[in-house]
């Protein structure tokens, strides 16, 4: 059973901003924290950011920080990625994630991840 499903990825100039959208099940939503993480060519899997389930603290890479907001819908059980002022640098495929582990920035932590979703920046 899917239970994370990424959507919003494409490609965007230098500058532009994007959303992305994770749709999950509303067990896996109350539950989880959930993450955002990248991976781009020949790299491994980063943190981009994360939104604590009680309280709703976030945390940022440093990369992101100032340019992308991590927000959740808990009527529509739907986290969301605002990326703003996009770089080349951002050009990777982004994946949703969902867990219980005290590190929100380790990839450990998480269990259950989306298909993921290609976000492409041109320069």
């Amino acid at each position: 059973q899917v239970q994370l499903v990424e959507s919003g990825g494409g490609l965007v100039q230098a500058g532009g901003s994007l959303r992305l959208s994770c749709a999950a099940s509303e067990r896996t939503f109350k539950t989880y924290t959930m993450g955002w993480f990248r991976q781009a060519p020949g790299r491994d899997r980063e943190f981009v950011a994360a939104i604590d389930v009680s309280d709703g603290m976030t945390n940022y890479a440093d990369s992101v920080k100032g340019r992308f907001t991590i927000a959740r819908d808990n009527a529509k059980n739907t986290l969301y990625l605002q990326m703003n002022t996009l770089k080349a640098e951002d050009t990777a495929v982004y994946y949703c994630a969902a867990g219980i582990g005290s590190e929100v920035a380790g990839i450990q932590s998480y269990h259950l991840w989306g298909q993921g979703t290609q976000v492409t920046i041109s320069s």
